[in-house]
């Protein structure tokens, strides 16, 4: 007698998919898979229980064998049912993904079948769901359940991903891990010194634990790692040597000259009263004459350093065609003629009877000085144009790079 595919009636074919999306069957119980037949599924399930006796990937094989069973009886001979189980990776992600869909694409062309049911653990259903519907239509979902409730499954899994994430990112490590971690170390070391010196090592571990937990909130709050790590690199290539240079040295120079100033001031009896006084009051009518001698004194030493902050900026830029040189000589311009600025509003507030004239003239000169200077740097940045395209490109595709990234 002919077979029902034989004499042309349409048979419904249903291919039940077990699977395994960490490779439990191939990696415990040492089976290949694709595993096809009901037979070879439970001889692959008993496999699984010898080597776990407690993995549910070997119930699920069994319940996919019964949902087969279940469906060739009640259909009395109108459908073709086959068994299948399918593995992924213990590496998890797109390795098991990839695995995953080979095998189902493998299952698909040896038995064509014209929809699935799918049969799980009950937690990776839902990764895998999406990825059969799109090749075949699937009309039943079956969670096999067995040892522990869906939700406690799928929140150990959603800890160990997390924890993989902290461990493995750098992102999170740095919070999670490098943090604790300085932590620990600096405890370590005050412990090592309390055993020679024998202080209080509490008080300074909480002094120390606040100043480093706080530096490190306050840096990622306002993204200065990113910007000293920029800095570094700027600094690091030929160029930016020059201006990391001439940072430095500016910075050291205004430090000196703040300091130099702040010192003879501090120290002088006819400044600050030697006791210094108490009343909130006279140090109010002491603060102007003191700012202004500050000033006055530094004023200098503090432009100088400056000058050469931008200047060896502007030679940084003049080297990589930077068309930003034209920027930083007017910032250098007015610099130098802030010191003449701020001398006036120095005189002033150490004697505030002196008019208001000098300065008013230098600050309308330090504007007159700007306001002169831009046609003439954007005159010039236009004859020299062709001396900054170049870089003006690079820094053009660098930005698109950068943005692209984002």
């Amino acid at each position: 007698m002919l077979n029902r595919e034989e004499q042309g009636e349409e048979i419904e074919r249903i291919l039940v998919v077990c699977v395994d999306r960490d490779n439990d069957v191939g990696r415990k119980a040492g089976v290949k898979t694709p595993i096809f037949g009901k037979k070879e599924n439970i001889d692959a399930a008993l496999k699984l229980l010898l080597a776990d006796p407690e993995e549910a990937d070997a119930n699920a094989m069994f319940e996919a064998v019964r949902i087969c069973d279940s469906l060739e009886k009640s259909s009395s001979g109108s459908l073709l049912c086959q068994v299948v189980t399918i593995a992924g990776s213990e590496l998890g992600g797109i390795a098991a993904d990839r695995k995953l869909i080979a095998e189902l694409n493998e299952a698909l062309k040896e038995f064509k079948p014209s929809s699935l049911i799918l049969v799980t653990d009950g937690f990776s259903d839902k990764d895998v769901l999406p990825l059969i519907q799109s090749r075949v239509p699937v009309t039943s979902v079956r969670r096999v359940i067995v040892k522990h409730s869906e939700a406690i499954e799928e929140t150990a899994a959603l800890l160990s991903r997390y924890l993989r994430k902290i461990v493995e990112d750098p992102r999170y490590s740095r919070i999670f891990m490098g943090l604790p971690g300085v932590l620990l170390i600096m405890l370590g070391v005050l412990s090592l010194l309390a055993v020679f010196i024998r202080y209080d090592i509490w008080m300074w571990a909480w002094i120390f634990g606040l100043i480093i937990v706080g530096s490190y909130l306050f840096g990622k709050g306002y993204g200065l790692d990113k910007k000293i790590a920029s800095a570094i690199m700027k600094i690091s290539l030929p160029h930016g040597l020059v201006s990391g240079s001439s940072l430095v040295f500016g910075i050291l120079l205004i430090i000196v000259g703040l300091y130099q100033s702040i010192s003879q001031i501090t120290s002088n009896p006819d400044v600050i009263p030697n006791p210094p006084p108490s009343d909130l009051n006279i140090w109010l009518s002491l603060m102007p004459r003191i700012l202004g001698l500050i000033i006055s004194m530094s004023i200098t030493i503090v432009v100088i350093g400056f000058s050469i902050i931008l200047f060896g900026r502007a030679l940084r830029y003049i080297l990589e065609r930077d068309s930003r040189f034209w920027r930083t000589i007017i910032f250098i311009a007015v610099c130098a003629w802030s010191w003449k600025i701020f001398n006036e509003a120095a005189e002033i507030l150490i004697n505030p009877l002196l008019p208001l004239d000098d300065l008013i003239a230098s600050i309308i000169i330090g504007v007159v000085i700007a306001a002169a200077l831009i046609p003439i740097t954007h005159f010039l940045s236009k004859k020299y144009r062709v001396f900054f395209r170049e870089n003006s490109r690079v820094q053009q595709n660098i930005e698109e790079e950068e943005k692209g990234k984002r």
